[in-house]
């Protein structure tokens, strides 16, 4: 093969491969507009996402005194013999002087009840003693009335009935559904307090909640606990509520 066969080979290869490297560099330039147009994309999403994690966590209490609607007395009481039939004699004695306790005191014959009774017996040196246990239950929503009782149990002493320890009246508040949304919402008021307050300190704004979490309702004594022998429920109560929620910080 002579040189003149070679040259016009050279020539032609030089030609094709011109296009070949503005191929490649075109390719590469895609390639690396494209990578930074992602990283740039990405970037800015993870500042979105960082935003977005920016929240603070508070807690909203709410509170509120409330009086018992509901009275429940138990009343206790029993008799000891060794003749049970003057047990049994007793008892009954017992209860009309309780019945009428309630009636001159203006409750209605319906709001005291029977609730249980039973007779034990002790045997000591040849002697059979026998108990007879009696026990009422007074329920009145006329708080006012039940307070008034309570101070005056005393009086069936004078009458020879003695109450066992265990005989006292509680008061309940059974209308808490009426006042759970109010209450709800005050908490979450309070908790939003909470959190301007943590924003204005980190120079930030306080935004949406992003999550809530309501806590137990409480109702506990409005003056402290109190209970025991010789000592009295109260009607007065107090409500309250601990609410957890998170807010976005702008």
């Amino acid at each position: 093969m002579s040189g003149d066969d070679v040259q016009p080979a050279t020539a032609n290869t030089g030609i094709l491969a011109q296009p070949a490297t503005l191929r490649w560099f075109g390719t590469a330039t895609i390639l690396a507009v494209g990578m930074i147009t992602g990283g740039y994309l990405l970037g800015d999403g993870l500042l979105r996402a960082k935003d977005a994690e920016r929240a603070v966590t508070v807690r909203g209490l709410a509170e509120r005194n409330v009086t018992a609607d509901l009275a429940t007395w138990t009343i206790s009481y029993s008799a000891s013999s060794a003749n049970l039939a003057e047990a049994q004699d007793k008892v009954r004695r017992d209860t009309l002087a309780i019945e009428a306790f309630f009636n001159e005191l203006g409750f209605p014959a319906d709001a005291l009840q029977p609730t249980g009774a039973n007779v034990t017996s002790f045997t000591n040196d040849g002697i059979t003693t026998f108990t007879v246990r009696q026990r009422l239950a007074l329920r009145t929503e006329d708080i006012a009335r039940a307070q008034k009782a309570v101070a005056r149990q005393f009086d069936l002493v004078g009458r020879g009935v003695f109450l066992e320890e265990g005989s006292g009246m509680a008061y309940t508040f059974t209308r808490l559904n009426d006042i759970k949304p109010e209450m709800v919402a005050d908490a979450t008021k309070d908790a939003r307090a909470s959190a301007q307050q943590f924003a204005e300190d980190s120079n930030s704004g306080v935004g949406k909640i992003k999550d809530a979490t309501q806590g137990y309702f409480e109702i506990e004594a409005r003056d402290g606990e109190a209970g025991g022998w010789g000592m009295a429920d109260s009607p007065y109560k107090k409500v309250r509520v601990v609410t957890t929620v998170s807010f976005t910080l702008d």
